[in-house]
């Protein structure tokens, strides 16, 4: 039972960390990465020894495997609370809100006004760049003033300059 337990144990860590430095690829953080993956494989080995070694019981097999389910689920959430990178959101209102601007901008979000023409009015489209872990805090501020934004937020792959860096070059931050 203890190497049944130590299997789905090893399961937890492994697939965690293969989530993780894959997310860290994507995001073209190769140094940490690579150290993920040497953390990975030695975790993968030596559970995979535990697996195939000995009696090879069915149990031992659909432990890994439900271990292995258990573990995206658990990478994901790791990924999601250490919000790793930047967002962009683009906020689509009917009303040019001069509070909600001013509010945005007060609390350290940089945000670029555009007019446009809709069918029946002007449109107004906020863009924001910010660090994905103040994803909801921006979010909450918009619906808290315009309930009736449209908003969409997406991973840019690249930027260069502007105000967000500008102000994390000043703190000692970098890009990423």
């Amino acid at each position: 039972m203890k190497e049944i337990l130590l299997i789905l144990l090893l399961q937890l860590i492994y697939v965690p960390i293969y989530t993780l430095r894959t997310i860290f690829l994507v995001k073209n953080l190769t140094s940490l990465a690579s150290v993920l993956g040497i953390a990975e494989m030695l975790v993968y080995v030596f559970g995979l020894s535990l697996v195939f070694g000995g009696d090879q019981s069915i149990l031992a097999m659909v432990v890994y495997a439900v271990g292995f389910g258990i573990g995206i689920i658990f990478g994901t959430k790791i990924e999601q609370k250490l919000a790793i990178g930047f967002i962009n959101v683009t906020v689509n209102t009917q009303t040019k809100n001069g509070q909600l601007i001013d509010t945005l901008r007060d609390n350290g979000f940089g945000v670029t006004l555009y007019t446009g023409e809709g069918r029946d009015s002007n449109r107004y489209r906020m863009e924001i760049l910010t660090k994905r872990n103040r994803e909801q805090e921006l979010i909450a501020t918009v619906e808290k003033f315009e309930p009736k934004a449209f908003i969409i937020s997406y991973e840019p792959r690249y930027f260069k300059g502007g105000f967000l860096l500008d102000r994390l070059k000043n703190r000692g931050s970098t890009n990423r």
